[in-house]
C-alpha cells in the first residue's frame, strides 16, 4: 500500500467509495440469481424430523414402496426434493378445481357426440 499525502486522500475516498459501489451492486446481483440448492440426503431419523413421522412409520413405508428412497447397504437415504415431491403428491383438488375439471370433462363428451 502506498502512502498517502493530505491532498490526494480526497481521490483515495472518492476511489474506495466507488469501488464499494461495485462490490455492493454485485452482491445484489449475485443474491437474485436462482440458486440451485443442491440435493439433500437425509437419515432415516432426519427424514421423520422433516416429515414429522416416526421412524417405524417410515420403515414401513419403504418396506411397501410407498415412498422414495436409496439404500446403499443396510443404510436408507431420502432424498429431501424427493420427499417435497411426494408430499406434493398427495395434495388434494379443491371444490373449485374438481368442478372446473368435470366441467372440462363433459364439455369434451358432448363434443365427441
Amino acid at each position: 500500500m502506498e502512502n498517502l499525502t493530505f491532498n490526494e486522500l480526497p481521490q483515495a475516498v472518492i476511489q474506495l467509495y466507488n469501488k464499494l459501489n461495485n462490490i455492493e451492486a454485485l452482491l445484489l446481483e449475485k443474491s437474485n440469481e436462482p440458486q440451485t440448492e443442491q440435493d439433500q440426503f437425509l437419515t432415516i431419523q432426519e427424514a421423520g424430523a422433516f416429515l414429522n413421522l416416526s421412524v417405524p412409520t417410515l420403515y414401513g413405508f419403504t418396506q411397501r414402496s410407498e415412498i422414495p428412497v436409496c439404500k446403499r447397504g443396510k443404510r436408507l437415504y431420502f432424498s429431501k426434493q424427493s420427499l417435497t415431491d411426494w408430499i406434493k403428491q398427495g395434495r388434494k383438488k379443491t371444490i373449485s378445481e374438481t368442478a372446473t375439471e368435470a366441467a372440462s370433462f363433459m364439455n369434451k363428451k358432448k363434443g365427441a357426440q
